[in-house]
């Protein structure tokens, strides 16, 4: 009797289930059987070669197209070079010391082939693949046994690694399948008839063993709504819980400290900023906590929505507190937040405002005189806003009257951080929630990733950012485009502006590289890195070698500075008041000014090896330049060859400064059950199937329907089936209420 908890060695064997567990992570018939085709190859058509990533395990369905031999240069033994092609482009097989190959390996023929995608000299290669050819002539009795094994009409083409290639998962899932006796379906009969969904176990077999498109898209429907809904009972039950504290009530003064504020402002809030602002005073004015999500273009107001909110909270009484992912930004908001102040900002101050309040900056590496005043103000009230890291998270911070959170860059932080800050609020109340992103979010993720929270969204920039222009620097194509890069930035300086150059690491005593073999290893097909093989992809550059690269020469003579999150605080910040003072003409960093640094004068950015960088980073980092008079450029420097998925998505962001439009993008390109884990609780996530892209549909009706059946069975005592898949499709830790009476 086999059941999805049955390990894979009862089934499979011991050897077969430690390979399956070591690289996939698979080790219950449960976890293969819900590792599912990637996508489905048909015999009549071959794979387009065009996108494939470097570095990606690929499978590709391919013709041989030529073959040759050569000899070594570095050292004795032989190449065997076959060249695949998908009819438009080619891909170059390469084996070391296996002249067999030649003979097996016929032009015309076609098959699977799987390994890593590397480049060497400019062209896409698989070096040692593992491959299954399928097309034979009578004689060859081997190839017509393997042929057999793709006598469907679609072949599976699973996620797969190194040594583990999709055709052995393909007859791994055969083989449990033919002794599985099935689940208890989830969904009641009652459900499914309603959604017209075919049961689970016939849904199973179906995606794994399709004999049309048809059953791979019912099979695809019933799979997704067992994860949408899975999900989304987790979070209707967030948006239940969040309820059941009060939250103190702050409603608008017409004379407080945010009218005073108002009429000072030098410029007119956008209709955005206004829109938004209401609609967070009337959350604000209510006993139900607010539970709001503002999403915007980088630099399109936020900070100032959430100060406006803040100073609403202070005229009730209470305090707000503002969470930012890093040091260098909590003091960024600080000085930000007082400079708009004023001395509105300077209670007890001489100077100060006759209605005022005080900001107070509170992070770990404070020294222990600062962080006892500051702790002391937040317990005693005489601060009204307290801006930190998670030091404000943690249990010896207190607050007299916590009245708003705000959470900055809600995309750093997972729903823990963001709950415990909530918690600070006291044992019967909660606080009101504001949280913010400069990485717009389709709406499809803000129904999933963020489900318990309202959204809304900023699109108006305020009058006065200038526009900014990106290009891609090919090095690999063009060398000399990044010689004329930083003399763009040397005109630049000249000019009496500034630049950013980020890097991907810090240096120094970070690991750099792998260590590679000196000889072929034909039991692993690992190759050696010489130049034959094209070697090791280069690890990541540092900002310390950078630096020190630019200072002996491209930008000789200019004043430079490094900054990266290894600096001691003081150094951090010392460092960024230079460079907004214009002390510092280029500024070296890591990603630790991709949010909320405010630097008018700065007019270039240089991101070294961009491709190391996702979509959304790539758009907030671009979004440090371009905010004063001044228009803004975004170089983008990568080795990333053109046709790759990675040139694709350089281009991408290169061509629009429509962050909205390069959210989907990013969707597109991310494998999304990761963005829900990391959004949640950052470990594995069970989102295999779901596409949050394409299944708004699907996710809309699983959270009308999830919100349904918790009206009528908040703890899912009646729905045993659906409480089981919560846990087995969910994080356990974010499916943990299940648990809780």
């Amino acid at each position: 009797m086999t059941t999805g908890a049955t390990g894979l060695d009862r089934v499979l064997g011991a050897k077969t289930a430690k390979a399956l567990d070591s690289t996939l992570g698979l080790s219950t018939v449960g976890d293969l059987l819900r590792h599912y085709p990637r996508r489905y190859a048909e015999r009549g058509e071959l794979t387009p070669i065009a996108g494939l990533e470097i570095d990606e395990h690929a499978t590709v369905l391919a013709r041989v197209d030529r073959v040759s031999k050569r000899t070594m240069r570095s050292r004795r033994g032989t190449i065997v070079e076959a060249t695949i092609t998908d009819g438009q482009r080619s891909l170059i097989c390469t084996f070391f010391n296996q002249a067999w190959r030649e003979r097996e390996l016929i032009p015309g023929r076609r098959g699977m082939f799987a390994g890593k995608v590397t480049a060497y000299r400019s062209k896409l290669q698989l070096a040692h693949p593992e491959y299954q050819l399928f097309d034979s002539d009578d004689s060859d009795e081997g190839g017509a046994a393997k042929a057999e094994e793709f006598a469907s009409a679609l072949i599976p083409v699973y996620p797969a690694a190194q040594g583990l290639p999709s055709w052995s998962i393909a007859r791994c899932v055969s083989q449990v399948l033919e002794m599985w006796d099935g689940a208890d379906d989830p969904l009641p009969q009652p459900m499914r008839q309603r959604l017209g969904l075919s049961g689970v176990d016939e849904a199973i077999r179906m995606i794994h063993r399709p004999s049309s498109h048809a059953e791979v898209e019912a099979a695809q429907e019933r799979l997704k709504w067992d994860e949408a809904l899975a999900v989304q009972l987790v979070l209707a039950r967030m948006r239940a819980s969040t309820q059941t504290h009060p939250a103190p009530a702050c409603a608008r003064a017409d004379d407080g400290i945010l009218a005073e504020f108002d009429d000072r402002l030098p410029f007119e809030l956008t209709a955005g900023q206004r829109e938004i602002g209401e609609e967070i005073a009337a959350d604000l004015a209510r006993v139900h906590p607010m539970n709001r999500l503002v999403q915007g273009e980088v630099g399109s107001g936020k900070t100032l929505v959430a100060l406006r909110a803040m100073l609403q909270a202070i005229d009730s009484g209470r305090q707000a507190a503002m969470l930012a992912p890093t040091e260098v930004l909590a003091a960024q908001h600080s000085r930000s937040l007082a400079d708009s102040l004023g001395d509105l900002g300077k209670a007890g101050e001489l100077g100060g405002a006759e209605q005022s309040t005080r900001v107070t900056l509170l992070t770990g590496s404070l020294p222990a005189a600062q962080r006892k005043q500051a702790l002391l103000d937040a317990a005693s009230g005489a601060s009204g806003i307290v801006v930190g890291t998670h030091a404000l998270i943690q249990e010896t911070v207190s607050f007299a009257d916590l009245g708003l959170v705000v959470v900055d860059e809600q995309h750093r932080f997972g729903v823990e951080q963001r709950d415990a800050l909530r918690a600070r609020g006291g044992e019967d109340t909660a606080p009101h929630v504001l949280v913010m992103t400069a990485t717009p979010i389709p709406r499809t993720v803000a129904m999933t990733v963020y489900g318990d929270l309202e959204t809304s969204a900023l699109r108006e920039l305020p009058q006065g950012r200038s526009p900014i222009s990106s290009s891609v620097v090919p090095v690999s194509e063009k060398p000399a485009w990044l010689d004329r890069a930083w003399q763009r930035v040397r005109e630049e300086v000249r000019a009496g502006r500034q630049v950013y150059v980020v890097c991907p690491r810090i240096g120094e005593d970070e690991s750099t590289s792998k260590s590679s073999k000196s000889e072929v290893d034909d039991s692993t097909g690992e190759v050696p890195p010489d130049e034959d093989s094209g070697g090791e992809r280069r690890p990541p550059v540092a900002v310390l070698d950078v630096a020190e690269q630019l200072r002996a020469g491209p930008l000789q003579g200019l004043r430079i500075a490094v900054l990266h999150g290894r600096l001691p605080a003081d150094e951090k910040d010392a460092v960024m008041c230079g460079f907004a003072a214009g002390e510092v003409d280029v500024l070296v960093a890591t990603t630790v000014v991709e949010v909320g640094v405010n630097v008018p004068n700065a007019t270039v950015m240089v991101i070294m090896d961009a491709d190391r960088f996702g979509v959304s980073q790539l758009h907030q980092l671009r979004g440090r330049v371009g905010r004063g008079s001044a228009a803004g450029l975004c170089l983008l420097v990568s080795e990333a060859m053109a046709g790759t998925t990675t040139r694709e998505r350089l281009d991408a962001v290169a061509s629009t400064t429509d962050g909205f439009e390069l959210a989907r993008l990013d969707l597109e390109l991310r494998r999304e059950g990761d963005i829900l884990g990391a959004a949640q609780s950052g470990t594995k996530s069970g989102l295999k199937m779901l596409s949050l892209l394409r299944d708004e549909d699907v996710i809309a009706r699983a959270r009308e329907l999830a919100d349904e059946v918790l009206t009528d069975d908040p703890e899912l005592e009646r729905h045993p089936g659906l409480h089981r898949m919560v846990a087995e499709v969910v994080d356990p830790d974010r499916a943990g209420y299940l648990d809780k009476s």
